[in-house]
């Protein structure tokens, strides 16, 4: 039985409990009210074209919802998903916002840059952990 739930573990994308992405020297200055801006900023993340963000009803519903993400996940595997889902999903539309791997036709001045600084990661992450 193990095997199996192992196996459809890993067929369906699902992170456990010890993968994912550790915490950032930045998590020690993260801010709540940053994470909340950045979240909601259609321009810089798009974070609420596609989800529907804690503390505000409208939001889109190409992802799942966020409410409630923080009890759902570990912070690990909620970091990895922001970070970079192609590593639990190659065929996931999200984008990867703390990683430059991979990536195609990227315009020069933007090469080698994540979307995410390593701080508004933690913004985001402090945030949606603390926040039902």
């Amino acid at each position: 039985m193990r095997m199996f739930l192992l196996f459809l573990c890993m067929f369906c994308g699902v992170a456990f409990a010890n993968e994912g992405m550790p915490a950032t020297k930045s998590a020690a200055t993260a801010n709540i009210e940053r994470g909340r801006k950045l979240l909601l900023n259609r321009q810089d993340t798009g974070c609420i074209l596609c989800h529907v963000v804690p503390g505000f009803k409208d939001g889109g519903d190409m992802g799942p919802s966020l409410i409630g993400v923080g009890q759902r996940m570990t912070p690990e595997a909620l970091r990895q998903r922001i970070a970079d889902p192609r590593v639990l999903n190659p065929e996931t539309f999200m984008p990867a916002y703390f990683s430059t791997k991979g990536l195609q036709n990227v315009a020069k001045p933007l090469k080698g840059k994540t979307v995410l600084s390593e701080q508004a990661l933690e913004d985001i992450m402090v945030y949606l952990l603390n926040t039902p």
